[in-house]
């Protein structure tokens, strides 16, 4: 099968949309089917800044790779849109490539032309519900009020959801939003899996990590780790582990909180970790290549996941498979990847019991090898060579409904 994926996040951006794109089309080339993935250029800049080089790593993939000349974005320094006049690119590159199916996984210029590709060219559309606009769009437009907003973008997702043949969500509560919107559909749940090879652990690069990280910050040798891995946005709700680390702290001294990523509110989240004076308790690496996590994950003894605003939460999917307990804000994604207390603690939006379940877990080891152990048999559901298939059949039942359409 012949499959082109759409999106408006791709490397060297990093989000949820990124890495679910990229392990679905490993896992679909893996299987035997021919992908292209159809993405934006970003600039120099933004490449040095995640230490990627476009050229050099679009060469090594194992599935076609489309960059289209893109233009900044006024309301986010992280994002591009595509120029509308290299819409012709897309199209000529299409029509050699010649999709059985077209995947779109975003809802921005990418994801726009290739719903019009599809309707032109009648190809079957298939479209994963990733973000849910309607609550992010506040984090970067602040002159619209939030009501406006909301409805934005709902009618954004809804142009999609009208249009698809087949409609994917990576958890239940999102599927319930697209019945929320009006769209009385057959919604396929099917979360984003996580390839098997970020999960390689290696003796000797660990050593390398290890060796520089401790240079680097040499009082977190001998400390309990409190690890949090993902993008450093406002929307991850980060301070709210300044106030768990000070909670812990009170009984378990030796306590140190790691963040692993980069992003906007990096700068911002330091200054207020030196307003709580916690200079010498937490530490932020920045950007790590999305291989060298697993070494961050084994090293720490809990991962926090503070964040509301999650359609799916695959870092917590991340540290579970590396057997990491997890501590986690029961709301959004992480409901349906914890789906209560598996792999770790799921707990309400509160400092007291978040900090509790955190420091049974740091003092109790007994309980901490449960939790590890049953980290690991939860996440193995994630799994990338589990998921595809799945998707596959999602994508078999696109050409039906297509090819049944076209026939009338």
């Amino acid at each position: 099968m012949k499959i082109a994926m759409f999106t408006d996040a791709y490397f060297p951006r990093i989000n949820g949309v990124t890495v679910s794109v990229q392990s679905f089309a490993e896992g679909l080339c893996k299987l035997g089917h021919e992908v292209c993935v159809v993405c934006l250029e970003y600039t120099e800049e933004q490449q040095k800044s995640s230490f990627f080089d476009e050229k050099t790593n679009d060469e090594k993939s194992p599935f076609k790779i489309l960059r289209v000349p893109s233009a900044w974005i006024a309301f986010s320094k992280e994002d591009r849109m595509m120029r509308l006049d290299k819409w012709h690119l897309v199209k000529k590159s299409m029509d050699e490539f010649q999709p059985d199916v077209i995947h779109i996984n975003s809802e921005w210029t990418i994801g726009y032309f290739g719903a019009i590709y599809c309707r032109h060219r009648h190809v079957p559309f298939v479209f994963t519900f990733h973000t849910l606009w309607e609550d992010y769009l506040a984090n970067y437009i602040n002159f619209v009020p939030a009501r406006g907003l909301k409805k934005i973008g709902m009618e954004v997702v809804r142009f999609y959801l009208k249009r698809a043949d087949v409609i994917i969500a990576p958890t239940k509560r999102i599927a319930e939003v697209v019945d929320r919107y009006g769209i009385k559909r057959q919604v396929n749940i099917l979360p984003t899996g996580i390839p098997d090879s970020k999960l390689e652990y290696d003796e000797k690069k660990s050593n390398e990590v290890y060796a520089t990280l401790f240079k680097k910050f040499p009082e977190l040798k001998e400390r309990k780790i409190l690890l949090f891995v993902g993008r450093i946005v406002k929307e991850k709700n980060l301070p709210f582990l300044f106030d768990v680390l000070e909670k812990v702290q009170e009984s378990q001294p030796d306590t140190a909180l790691l963040f692993v990523g980069g992003g906007p509110f990096l700068n911002e989240l330091k200054e207020l970790a030196k307003s709580h004076g916690l200079e010498k308790s937490v530490f932020f690496t920045g950007y790590i290549n999305g291989n060298d996590l697993i070494y961050f994950y084994k090293m720490a003894s809990v991962f926090t996941f503070p964040s509301k605003t999650e359609t799916q939460g695959l870092v917590t999917v991340e540290a579970m498979l590396s057997a990491l307990p997890v501590v986690a804000i029961g709301e959004m994604g992480t409901i349906d990847v914890m789906q209560g207390n598996n792999g770790g603690f799921m707990v309400k939006d509160d400092v007291e019991e978040f900090s509790q379940k955190t420091l049974e877990l740091l003092q109790n080891e007994s309980l901490h090898k449960e939790k590890s152990e049953q980290a690991l048999e939860w996440g193995s559901k994630w799994k990338i060579s589990y998921l595809t298939p799945k998707l596959i059949e999602c994508y078999q039942k696109a050409i039906g409904i297509c090819k049944e359409r076209e026939s009338k």
